[in-house]
């Protein structure tokens, strides 16, 4: 069974009607004594052959022209190109790596864990959603550090989020540095109008109040709104008295302590609404993952698809395969007794059965 190529399709089927005449040409042929049509070396079709059938030259005539009329129908298969054309946003992530990022007031399956192993996969999650985006990262505890500047390598990005671990940088919560480091890694002339920034955000995570640092929160948060960069602010952590784990001195837990959560829910929300983001709070999994979820909802780049068809002709196969029938027709038509049939007037057709 052969198979049609996926888009196959005929540009000229209206061209198939011909392919009734040849049956009638054939018949008024053979009803005929006289010249039934003028062809070019057809008046010696109708000597004797170097093949026993003489019909033959006739058969490879017509499967020859029928092929020719096959060609002129235009075969062809459509292929689709979709060209993607769209913006992406510039994003930074800043991630608060203080000490109290170790406070495991997270579940998973019925199990413990700490803050940052709660939010880990959900910004790994986070950054393999958002496609076309340029994203990068900054962490912050007593300073600000960049982990990645922006970049479209997502996979790499995923490697760096591996690697986040508390200790990293000096102790503290320095919110305005993380923030201005980020806001610095999102200058980009060209994608500049006057003071503001186009097509970027900031999304900031932290679970404490801001006691290091040169720059305060809100003067951070000036800076983001003089550049029209919002700021999506993420509270993370359960609020009272939460387990934090002590260490031996070669890094095993010993056991836990009670602290009390220090989160600056009113700086976080006034962040936010500085720069047109939004603050979320996020006491579980299930809250951390609904934060994220409503930040690429908010964010989000609508594809513009552009659909070009392109046509690959298939035509001069069977056009091919068809003049070389006919030329083997009039080929195996020649009289070979005479050499070149000189015999019989070019161009003229008799009857030859």
């Amino acid at each position: 069974m052969i198979a049609v190529p996926e888009g196959f399709q005929f540009a000229y089927p209206h061209w198939f009607w011909v392919l009734l005449v040849l049956p009638l040409i054939a018949w008024l042929r053979g009803r005929r004594p006289s010249v039934a049509m003028a062809v070019p070396f057809a008046g010696f079709w109708h000597r004797p052959t170097i093949l026993p059938t003489r019909q033959l030259p006739l058969i490879f005539f017509y499967a020859g022209l029928a092929a020719v009329i096959f060609a002129l129908a235009r075969p062809q298969v459509l292929n689709d190109r979709r060209e993607i054309k769209r913006e992406g946003y510039d994003l930074m992530l800043a991630i608060d790596l203080s000490g109290s990022m170790l406070a495991e007031d997270y579940e998973r399956g019925n199990q413990r864990i700490n803050r940052l192993e709660a939010i880990r996969p959900v910004i790994s999650s986070f950054i393999r959603d958002r496609e076309g985006d340029r994203i990068g990262l900054v962490v912050f505890s007593g300073r600000a550090y960049t982990m990645s500047p922006l970049t479209f390598d997502h996979a790499w990005l995923e490697k760096q989020v591996d690697r986040l671990k508390v200790g990293l940088l000096e102790d503290g919560t320095a919110i305005g540095d993380g923030l201005a480091v980020a806001l610095s890694r999102l200058e980009q002339k060209q994608h500049t109008e006057g003071e503001r920034r186009k097509g970027a955000f900031v999304v900031l995570l932290t679970d404490g109040a801001s006691n290091r640092g040169i720059l305060p929160p809100l003067d951070a948060a000036t800076i983001a709104q003089s550049r029209g960069v919002p700021v999506y602010t993420i509270g993370a952590g359960r609020e009272g008295i939460v387990p934090m784990p002590v260490f031996d001195d070669e890094g095993r837990k010993v056991g836990y302590q009670r602290v009390r959560s220090d989160l600056d829910e009113d700086t976080l929300i006034k962040i936010a609404n500085m720069t047109s983001g939004q603050y979320f709070r996020a006491h579980d999994n299930r809250t951390v993952e609904a934060a994220f979820s409503a930040i690429d909802t908010a964010q989000k780049i609508e594809f513009q698809a552009s659909v070009t068809v392109e046509a690959e002709e298939l035509y001069p196969w069977p056009c091919t395969f068809g003049v070389a029938l006919i030329l083997l027709g009039a080929w195996l038509g020649l009289d070979r007794r005479h050499g070149t049939g000189a015999s019989a007037p070019a161009g003229s057709v008799r009857r030859a059965v």
